[in-house]
């Protein structure tokens, strides 16, 4: 929240008095329901009010990592195989994409992970090891001079990856882990937090502070769907703006909304006919970047194959996206 102090000057002490009111405002839309119980108002979702829009245009963090900008009315995309498979493929894969985002007129992050180590089972690939995937990812970044994020499992992997990434990432089920979050909000590098399945999208409140009070200050908060009973996931999109009112960009992780968690047995599905629908309707809730995993043949993908998307659908995507992005800030600015 925003100090009190001497204000003295007209303009800034109405700028105070404005950022005052959004806070009083903001803190009655998460306070408890005070005709629920204790117990039930904790679980009670928040209602909304007008002056959440207020929130966002004095509390909005924007921030740039290497040129692809976060928050400030941009739209930006995270885009990139899901796993680490070889050089010759994470370098086609990443040529391809920066092509096409050249083309449709975005900035995009590659993505790649180097150990997926939350696997349905022992026989899932996870990856070839740390030192091969950063090893590859730092290649990819020299020679094509795309930022790149990856994600990180334990504490003892930040500082290497942090020599690499120009974005950390901590996976959904790791999202509560204070001491990888604080770990990594120390390692200087944006960090972007998943949450989890699990998670309601105001409590979410609490990982913004955990990275904020170990001095992180470029937070990307993603939505990446909800448990929904058994081998499914649900968007909820009132987490786009609830999520947003923290102050930090979100991320709309379209693909992996997408699985059917351990939904065929030793692995998991998914379901890809759907990557449209769904990223068209997170720009249109205002979302600050969007997160897909593609893959030139999904069929062959060592790993998540049945919810990535095929490179061929990218740039029609994108294109869409961009003008829909276009249109969403066109109708907040009249």
């Amino acid at each position: 929240m925003y100090e009190q102090g001497v204000v003295r000057d007209g303009a800034a002490r109405s700028e105070l008095s404005m950022k005052k009111s959004a806070n009083a405002s903001f803190e009655r839309v998460l306070s408890p329901n005070p005709g629920l119980s204790n117990r039930g108002a904790r679980r009670a979702p928040p209602a909304y009010c007008g002056n959440m829009w207020l929130r966002y245009i004095l509390f909005m963090q924007s921030f740039e990592v290497e040129g692809v900008k976060f928050g400030g009315g941009s739209l930006s995309f995270l885009l990139g195989p899901c796993v680490v498979e070889s050089y010759e493929h994470a370098l086609m894969m990443a040529r391809s994409i920066k092509e096409i985002c050249e083309r449709v007129g975005v900035g995009f992050v590659y993505k790649s992970s180097f150990d997926k180590a939350n696997r349905s089972s022992i026989d899932s690939f996870r990856g070839q090891g740390m030192e091969f995937g950063l090893g590859i990812l730092k290649e990819v970044k020299d020679e094509l001079g795309v930022p790149v994020i990856t994600d990180v499992h334990e504490t003892w992997q930040v500082e290497k990856t942090a020599e690499v990434a120009d974005i950390i990432q901590i996976p959904a089920f790791l999202c509560r882990q204070t001491d990888l979050l604080v770990e990594s909000a120390r390692s200087g590098r944006a960090v972007n937090v998943k949450k989890g399945q699990f998670l309601a999208p105001w409590d979410a409140k609490n990982i913004v502070e955990k990275l904020q009070a170990a001095g992180c200050e470029k937070i990307l908060l993603t939505e990446r769907g909800a448990s929904f009973g058994y081998n499914n996931l649900v968007v909820d999109l009132r987490s786009f703006p609830i999520m947003r009112s923290f102050g930090v960009p979100v991320v709309f992780d379209v693909t992996h909304s997408l699985q059917l968690p351990g939904g065929l047995g030793k692995a998991t599905g998914g379901q890809a006919e759907y990557i449209e629908h769904f990223a068209r309707a997170g720009v249109a809730c205002g979302v600050d970047a969007v997160f897909m995993e593609v893959h030139n043949d999904p069929s062959v993908a060592p790993s998540d194959g049945p919810n990535q998307l095929p490179l061929a659908r990218l740039e029609a995507l994108l294109t869409k996206l961009k003008k829909i992005h276009e249109l969403v800030n066109e109708g907040q600015a009249a």
